[in-house]
Formats: structure tokens, C-alpha cells, sequence
């Protein structure tokens, strides 16, 4: 029997990936901006010309993009499917290999990062759960078999003023499997019209350097009003 022609480069893939500094920086970037080689290179911990060989690296292996801005050099994720890749990979992880919080900081940002964050340019945590139970709740997004908006989840978010831009191959609904929560949230198309959304009309906030984000006081109105979400899930 012939070698599967797709293994030279699923390997490569994982390759690319099974290193821990390449790791700590494709992590970073799931906030959707673009970072320099400098600030991921404190997030990693190493030095910078260290980190510069790796990015290299992951932009020649089509995971990174990257641009240039004067004498600075900024990269991000390739698209929503390296997004989904990684944050796939992270949720199989077992939380009894991971370290636990070495200092009361640390506790407080993965708690932060636990309660509601963005995954790429989608609401993760607990207040991406509670975002896409009610969804599903109110029949607006099934499950069953897979995500997909139904006709009233259409009608849903262009009565509420949430455009879905549908141009290219990515999907209008797609499930993306918390890490933290161990469900699968809402990501695709309406994902990322939802997030960009809350964000825009306040109803999410950024904060810290992670990508932790909190629903503020006019989003738990807004949420509690358009889809029922009790405030206390959302803090």
C-alpha cells in the first residue's frame, strides 16, 4: 500500500507548530492584530533575534502573514482556519497538565480570559457559550448536526443591524471548540459580525494585554434584551 501523498505535509504542519516558542506566539496572535517581533518576543520569553527566526519560519510555512510599517515588521495570523487550527489544538489539551497560576496576577488574567475573550475575531469563554446557547435557544442557530443560522437567526441579525458579509469559502456558522468551557462556541461569518458588533457598540471592552475581553453594563442590557442572557452569566 502506497504512503497517503497528504503525510510529507500534515507533518510538516505539526511540525511547525510543536515548538514551544512557535506555539506561544501563534497563541498571542489569536487576538486578531497584527504584533511585532518584539512584543511576541516578551510574551515568549526569548530574545527577539530568536523569535524573528521563528516567525520566519511560520510565514514560510503559510501560518503567518506579515507587512511591513517603516523600519517595523508586523505579522498575524494567516486567516480564520489557522485561528480555528490552533485554538482546536489548545482545546484538547487536559486541564490537569496545565501549570497552574504562579502568581495573583496570573490567577486574576486567566480568569479574565476564562469568563469572556476573543477567539480570533469571535467571542469565546463563558460569554461566548452564553451568546450561543441562547442563540440556539431561541432557534435562531441550530446544532444539529452542525452550526448554520436559520431562517429566523437571518432575519435575527439583520433586524438588529449586524451585517453577515459573505465573500469567500469561509462558512456563515461554524463551531469552534472552547478550550475553557469545552463546548463549542459560535465562530464563522456570524461569529465574527457578532464580535465585531459587541465591540463596536460597547457592549465588550478589551482588557489587559490579553485577549480578555468584559461585557460592560449597556452590552448586559443589550444582551439581556435581544436574546435573554442573564447578566450573571456574563460577569
Amino acid at each position: 500500500m502506497s504512503k497517503d501523498p497528504q503525510a510529507p505535509q500534515l507533518a510538516r504542519l505539526a511540525a511547525l507548530i510543536a515548538d514551544e516558542t512557535r506555539a506561544a506566539c501563534l497563541l498571542a496572535l489569536l487576538d486578531g492584530r497584527a504584533w511585532t517581533a518584539g512584543e511576541l518576543a516578551r510574551r515568549a520569553g526569548v530574545a527577539a533575534s530568536t523569535v524573528s527566526e521563528h516567525l520566519g519560519k511560520l510565514v514560510a510555512g503559510g501560518l503567518l502573514t506579515q507587512e511591513r510599517q517603516g523600519r517595523h515588521r508586523y505579522v498575524r495570523l494567516a486567516d480564520a482556519r489557522v485561528a480555528h487550527l490552533v485554538e482546536d489544538l489548545a482545546a484538547q489539551i487536559s486541564p490537569d497538565t496545565v501549570q497552574p497560576p504562579r502568581s495573583l496576577r496570573e490567577s486574576s488574567a486567566g480568569s479574565a480570559m476564562a469568563r469572556g475573550r476573543t477567539c480570533y475575531d469571535h467571542l469565546a469563554g463563558r460569554v461566548g457559550i452564553a451568546v450561543t446557547d441562547a442563540l440556539t435557544y431561541r432557534q435562531l442557530l441550530s446544532q444539529d448536526t452542525s452550526f448554520a443560522l436559520t431562517e429566523a437567526g437571518l432575519r435575527w441579525f439583520e433586524a438588529n443591524g449586524i451585517p453577515l458579509h459573505r465573500t469567500g469559502r469561509r462558512p456563515l456558522a461554524r463551531a469552534c471548540l472552547d478550550w475553557t468551557e469545552r463546548r463549542p462556541h459560535l465562530a464563522g461569518v456570524a461569529g465574527a459580525a457578532l464580535c465585531h458588533h459587541a465591540l463596536t457598540e460597547g457592549w465588550c471592552i478589551r482588557i489587559g494585554s490579553e485577549r480578555a475581553v468584559k461585557v460592560t453594563a449597556t452590552g448586559e442590557q443589550a444582551l439581556k434584551e435581544l436574546l435573554g442572557i442573564d447578566e450573571s452569566t456574563l460577569r
